[in-house]
């Protein structure tokens, strides 16, 4: 089986657009997003339109949660409290229920999802080490689990050579093919669709080969400035259209 893993969209319709027609040439055959859907951008309606056209296997992240009333937006920067708020009032009631509905975790044939960690997805937390990461490795039943939330790519493998020590992967050389069937266990960051914040300004997404069991991180261009201009039409914070060109 074919995967295209999506992260972190966050209403950028542009990028998402961008990602999916790589999914279309590479021949990918089950589309998953580890959340965070909407937030941040312009375009909820139509990236939830998008998923639910592609039958995609989504779990929630915390914009999704917020935007459909079910999270306290007290801990969100003043910029994410903005685009929160304006997106409650531009998506519909059903889209809101859409939101509202979807897992925190998802079991699928071949791997597992969360949006920040998966032994403890209500909290939304961060990984950003192997400390962080390492609970939830104890926790999944697959091999292969997929994550995001941090907007940066990496990837945390317990080797079979050296199963109790945490492999660390921060460097986008080395993502680019990860081999998973080195590992007896592997934590991934796909980075994100939308807003990446790795200082590339290119659409971050992630392929799964279950069958080769192998995983690549990808990047592409998208149309920035389409994007940053449907931002400020909306109303949105300025810091939101000026962070896509920068990747931060």
């Amino acid at each position: 089986m074919k995967y295209g893993i999506l992260g972190d969209i966050h209403s950028n319709l542009s990028a998402l657009q961008s990602v999916l027609e790589c999914f279309d040439r590479e021949g990918v055959e089950r589309v998953v997003s580890v959340g965070d859907v909407v937030g941040y951008g312009a375009a909820p309606s139509e990236c939830i339109a998008i998923l639910r056209d592609r039958e995609a296997r989504v779990v929630k992240g915390n914009h999704d949660a917020a935007c459909a009333g079910g999270l306290d937006v007290l801990r969100f920067n003043p910029f994410a409290r903005a685009a929160v708020a304006w997106t409650r009032s531009a998506i519909g009631d059903e889209e809101v229920a859409w939101l509202g509905a979807l897992p925190l975790v998802a079991e699928l044939e071949h791997c597992c999802v969360g949006h920040g960690t998966f032994h403890r997805p209500e909290l939304f937390d961060y990984v950003l080490s192997s400390t962080d990461g390492d609970p939830s490795l104890d926790a999944m039943e697959k091999a292969v689990c997929f994550v995001g939330h941090t907007h940066v790519p990496l990837a945390l493998l317990r080797l079979h050579e050296d199963p109790l020590r945490t492999w660390t992967c921060f460097d986008p050389e080395d993502l680019e093919e990860i081999d998973v069937a080195q590992a007896r266990r592997s934590l991934i960051n796909v980075g994100s669709v939308g807003q990446p914040r790795d200082d590339d300004s290119r659409a971050a997404y992630a392929l799964f080969d279950s069958d080769l069991e192998r995983v690549w991180i990808r990047r592409v261009a998208y149309d920035i400035d389409r994007e940053a201009a449907r931002i400020r039409a909306a109303g949105l914070p300025e810091v939101l259209a000026d962070r896509l060109s920068l990747g931060v």
